[in-house]
């Protein structure tokens, strides 16, 4: 494969007629994924980062592209233990998946779940901090610079994006790890695509010069991810 541009390929998963008890196994697999590999604490940890350097009585969190909401979830109880107030909102442009992030966030009351093309989210939906793991490698470039604008737009504090550090090597020991680690073709099967979608730290920084006046900080992580956090100095309306 050639990774020194990012495939377009389309995953199993995109299809909004998958069957839903293939979409929540296949659900359950990756969030087996991010676990073990360390994927959900990357999040939670620029998030915690965020909170400590502009502390306020409590704060409203985004996730745009929530998938199944594992990772607001995960959030609400890293920050519930650490005393923080703070309410979620989950956004998604699809019925099933939404379905099944409300069926699992039930007790959760201070999470929330919209259904929402995140490129027409409006003022309505602004924040304190927005979170977005695993999303952007979904868009073609031609859709990101909007797609980062609109985050911007949205939030006071910054923003948190977690994604996939497009490797040759990170293909090869995903499909290793795969074999031992992973049941259902569909994770096998996205997360290799997923991958040949993800990003260099070249493509990060040339999408961070076009937004000027935040301050970016760009960070690999194990296992081959990449941790983006933009920081503003705003205040609360």
């Amino acid at each position: 494969m050639d990774f020194s541009m990012r495939s377009r390929a389309l995953e199993l998963m995109d299809d909004p007629n998958m069957e839903f008890a293939l979409l929540k196994e296949a659900y359950k697999d990756i969030n087996k994924c991010n676990r073990l590999l360390g994927g959900e604490s990357i999040t939670i940890n620029a998030v915690w980062n965020l909170i400590k350097e502009n502390p306020q009585k409590s704060y409203t969190i985004l996730d745009m592209g929530c998938g199944d909401g594992t990772m607001l979830r995960k959030l609400s109880v890293f920050l519930g233990d650490k005393g923080i107030l703070h309410t979620m909102m989950g956004i998604d442009l699809r019925d099933d998946v939404l379905r099944i992030a409300r069926g699992e966030s039930q007790a959760f009351e201070n999470i929330e779940f919209q259904k929402t093309d995140i490129l027409k989210a409006d003022s309505s939906l602004s924040c304190d901090i927005l979170i977005n793991t695993l999303t952007m490698h979904h868009f073609g470039e031609e859709r990101i610079d909007a797609f980062l604008h609109k985050f911007i737009n949205l939030s006071k504090i910054g923003v948190v994006i977690n994604d996939l550090h497009r490797s040759k090597l990170a293909y090869y020991l995903f499909q290793l790890f795969g074999f031992f680690f992973i049941k259902t073709h569909v994770a096998k099967y996205d997360g290799l695509v997923s991958i040949s979608k993800g990003f260099k730290r070249r493509d990060l920084i040339c999408l961070s010069k076009k937004i000027p006046n935040v301050t970016h900080r760009i960070q690999w992580k194990w296992a081959f991810r990449y941790v983006w956090v933009m920081k503003f100095n705003r205040q609360k309306s």
